[in-house]
């Protein structure tokens, strides 16, 4: 892919994103591995507003070389690709059911989210949650790092989700997915669930392994 038509593709993305309300205001980022580099989303861009031609362009070693800084969140989009080898494409989002999920104390750490349903295990898999480190802090990144190697998909504690898949199209709906389960999770909290069974998570992981 070019970079045009990449750029063409993350900014019809991010104003979809924005659109229907899964961030907002100047929040969240996005980019893509292309054969000699990154591109990502500036930093404090709105996401509904973004032109092809005002975007970030890092090398294939991540430093910046064209278009205004990119998102202070660089270096998690950059864990995530050096322990992904397969990614093309990374989101991180501040959408609400997903950050409200991070904000909860009495769930379990290393799996978030119960089975609810069949797309939420195919799309998103397990989902790990980053402990808390400030937007743009180093510490952050290596974090995201440790779990990345492992998940295609985390929960940062009181900031929101990052995913990472083989397109941005897969990505995003990922994303999506992660946000819609959060938001089925938080409906039926305090309620008796009927989860997926373990030999029905078994045979969906095995027959759709997440991106």
């Amino acid at each position: 892919m070019s970079w045009t038509v990449a750029a063409e593709e993350l900014c019809r993305y991010g104003r979809s994103i924005f659109d229907r309300g899964l961030t907002h205001g100047a929040t969240g980022n996005l980019s893509q591995r292309l054969a000699d580099g990154f591109l990502m989303t500036p930093t404090g861009a709105n996401l509904g507003q973004l032109d092809p031609g005002g975007l970030a362009r890092l090398d294939s070693e991540g430093r910046h070389v064209a278009g205004p800084p990119p998102t202070k969140e660089a270096l998690l989009h950059l864990a995530m690709y050096r322990r992904r080898a397969q990614a093309g494409a990374v989101v991180h989002l501040h959408a609400t059911h997903s950050v409200a999920l991070s904000a909860l104390a009495d769930l379990p750490a290393d799996d978030l989210l119960p089975p609810l349903t069949a797309y939420y295990v195919m799309r998103v898999g397990r989902l790990p949650l980053v402990p808390y480190f400030r937007p743009g802090d180093p510490r952050l990144a290596d974090a995201v790092a440790e779990q990345a190697g492992r998940h295609h998909a985390m929960l940062l504690a009181n900031h929101g989700p990052v995913l990472a898949a083989s397109t941005l199209a897969a990505a995003v709906d990922a994303t999506e997915e992660l946000e819609e389960t959060a938001r089925l999770f938080l409906m039926l909290r305090g309620q008796r669930l009927r989860l997926l069974s373990e030999a029905q998570v078994a045979d969906l992981r095995a027959t759709f392994p997440p991106p």
